[in-house]
């Protein structure tokens, strides 16, 4: 049997983010997916794509990643809808090196816009597959995110997280940490940043969205969102027991 990971040929990182834990009940599978970068996606890998439905695929990258790795959906039916998330480029968290922690929460805190219209193209736009580059770090906030403010439970949202760290190839992280290392030599944070996905970090941004926002939910309405659009948000993503 395939592993859910395989489940499109060439996507690093992709999985369904069905069956999560809920208040009353589990995540839908089939309505929520992420991933890193889909510029490897086979053609056995857009036939997957195609079958599990996608309408809407949300791209976080930033042009110079996009022009890089290009996504490939060619002859697929869906909308590809490009919602950059750095307030800066990538390499630009790299120079400064910073933490996990202060590149997350400079997400949340400086990317109210965006990561709304995440959470509505769940509501409208689903099937839905989040990615960025690698599936780590802005998917893995803005999923988080979405997920929180659903009702699914913290610990299920964090385990969720957490797993990218073994998704990501072995061979594909000494690679990246080669060259920024060549690059970045006084950098401490290189690794973290690169090619962890810790538990812990994922905990504190949720601490400091509960402490700052009163929590996803919260953090959404301040952003906007009504209170019907989050009914609607959990109608899509959780099924009652």
């Amino acid at each position: 049997m395939r592993e859910p990971e395989d489940l499109v040929p060439g996507a690093l990182n992709f999985r369904d983010t069905g069956g999560l834990a809920a208040e009353g009940g589990r995540t839908r599978p089939g309505v929520l997916f992420r991933s890193g970068n889909l510029a490897g996606v086979t053609a056995e890998g857009r036939e997957a794509i195609r079958a599990l439905r996608i309408r809407t695929v949300v791209d976080l990258r930033d042009d110079t990643e996009v022009a890089y790795e290009p996504t490939d959906l060619r002859g697929l039916e869906v909308v590809v809808d490009r919602v950059p998330l750095f307030a800066g480029s990538v390499a630009s968290f790299f120079r400064a090196d910073v933490t996990l922690d202060a590149l997350y929460r400079t997400i949340v805190d400086d990317s109210g816009d965006a990561l709304v219209r995440v959470a509505r193209r769940v509501i409208t736009a689903g099937p839905v597959l989040v990615h960025c580059s690698v599936g780590k770090d802005r998917t893995g906030v803005s999923v988080a995110l979405v997920l929180a403010a659903a009702g699914v439970a913290e610990d299920e949202v964090i385990a969720d997280y957490a797993r990218t760290e073994a998704a990501l190839p072995a061979e594909r992280n000494a690679m990246v940490l080669a060259y920024l290392r060549r690059a970045h030599p006084e950098a401490r944070n290189l690794e973290t940043l690169a090619t962890r996905s810790p538990a812990p970090v994922m905990r504190g941004l949720l601490d400091h969205v509960r402490q700052r926002y009163g929590g996803a939910a919260g953090y959404l309405r301040t952003h906007g969102v009504s209170e019907e659009e989050l009914r609607a948000l959990r109608r899509a993503l959780v099924m009652d027991d």
